[in-house]
């Protein structure tokens, strides 16, 4: 992969250097609410595992949220006791919240987190972080549900974490396999940029970010991973399902209306061979030709179903026409969102005035066949019709495609840099920043 940038561009992800002694790579952020008991066996374990084949500098964070047993008194202490420890405190639960307050407040390059129960095998976080190190990947799950993984759990959180994930697939089209597992890491880089567009700060935080992310393109390793169930985990599996539940909904509506920001994260972090100039390759051609052949498809039952219905009551003519016009503004809107790939009302009324100006064309074409069918004289019979109507769209769909993204959608030239804010101070003003150091 090239590690040279052109002006106006981002540099591409590069392999992160070997730090300098005492320069943390990668923060390990464990997040706790009332785990006095397992907190220092879980710390010293990780601390230990890392120490021995851990390549690079690293930190344990603990954040606390708002435990009142003496979780915080075994934090200070672990993290006086022990160099590579530190320790946050937030006055608000929520592990949403304290992934985002230590995120944002970091230092390291590498973040994570993994579950204070350690219920993933350890030997599986070296594969988690080193593709992030390496620049090939923006974030990294482990996953329980992958080809490979080892897993010993319950029927019944088995069949929760199933369902959920196919609810994922079905409503948000996500592809990640694995949603909650508690073993996940990100590049700092990306999440300066991610975090202010997540909204949850509990359980649903995890989805949250991972749709976001594969929505706008970024790349997510997958790790599978032994994961042995916690029959002490204090987990409220009911309600936490509800508020997930409620997450996807308000996630799926905010995408559906095209209101989060995304253009942020598109592709700003790497060297996208998509996004290169290839002498007699026209740009994203192969994807939009998919994508405009299955809205296509679609369009051509509905016009058909749509003709035969107005033709029992009108014209043919009429028919012709009422069918395309109502096809005319759904085919625009389903090709400007999925074939062209545009989010978001801007431009919206434009695009459906140019649309309709490409349906008088295909208007033109349909009808002018029908026409000549008439002229033929005698009755043609329906399916006569409906096999020149096909033939005609056909020729219109040609057309419809080349003006779609010559005239209603063209391709604006190379990709611009997309605006980058920093870090964001909405996740700080609940913990003490410099605790962790």
């Amino acid at each position: 992969m090239r590690t040279d940038s052109s002006p106006g561009t981002l540099p591409a992800r590069e392999h992160l250097p070997a730090a300098d002694a005492g320069t943390p790579v990668l923060d390990v952020v464990i997040p706790v609410h009332n785990e006095e008991k397992d907190l220092q066996p879980c710390v010293r374990r990780l601390r230990d595992h890392l120490a021995r084949t851990f390549p690079y500098a690293f930190r344990i964070t603990i954040a606390d949220n708002a435990s009142t047993d003496a979780t915080p008194q075994v934090s200070r202490r672990l993290a006086a006791e022990l160099p590579e420890v530190g320790a946050v405190r937030l006055e608000q639960k929520g592990r949403g919240r304290a992934l985002r307050a230590v995120w944002s407040a970091s230092d390291a390059p590498v973040l994570a987190y993994m579950d204070v129960d350690l219920s993933t095998d350890l030997n599986a976080l070296l594969p988690l972080v080193a593709p992030l190190i390496s620049g090939h990947s923006d974030l990294a799950i482990g996953s329980r549900l992958s080809h490979g993984s080892r897993v010993v759990r319950g029927t019944r959180r088995e069949f929760i974490s199933r369902g959920y994930n196919l609810i994922l697939r079905g409503s948000l089209q996500a592809r990640f396999s694995d949603a909650q597992c508690g073993f996940k890491a990100i590049r700092r880089d990306v999440a300066q940029v991610l975090l202010p567009l997540i909204e949850d700060t509990s359980w649903f935080f995890d989805t949250e970010m991972l749709v976001l992310a594969e929505r706008a393109g970024l790349r997510i390793h997958e790790v599978p991973v032994d994961w042995v169930d916690d029959p002490d985990s204090s987990v409220r599996i009911v309600r936490t399902a509800t508020d997930d539940l409620k997450g996807v909904w308000r996630v799926g509506r905010a995408l559906a209306t095209g209101s989060l920001p995304l253009d942020r994260l598109t592709r700003p972090f790497g060297d996208d061979p998509r996004d290169r100039e290839v002498e007699d390759v026209p740009r994203h051609l192969p994807r939009q030709l998919v994508g405009f052949c299955a809205v296509g498809a679609l369009s051509t039952v509905f016009y058909l179903l749509l003709y035969s219905a107005f033709r029992t009551f009108a014209g043919s003519q009429t028919a012709n026409a009422l069918a395309l016009l109502v096809c005319a503004i759904a085919n625009t809107a389903a090709n400007r969102r999925l074939t062209f790939g545009v989010r978001g009302r801007a431009g919206a009324v434009r695009h459906q005035a140019q649309g309709l100006v490409v349906f008088g064309i295909g208007l033109a074409l349909t009808s002018g066949s029908l026409a000549a069918l008439d002229a033929a004289g005698g009755r043609p019979a329906h399916s006569t019709e409906l096999a020149v109507l096909i033939a005609a769209n056909l020729a219109a769909t040609v057309l419809r495609f080349l003006l779609l993204r010559a005239w209603v959608f063209p391709d604006r030239g190379g990709p611009t840099a997309p605006c980058i804010p920093g870090p964001s101070a909405a996740g700080l003003h609940d913990t003490e920043a410099g605790d962790h150091r």
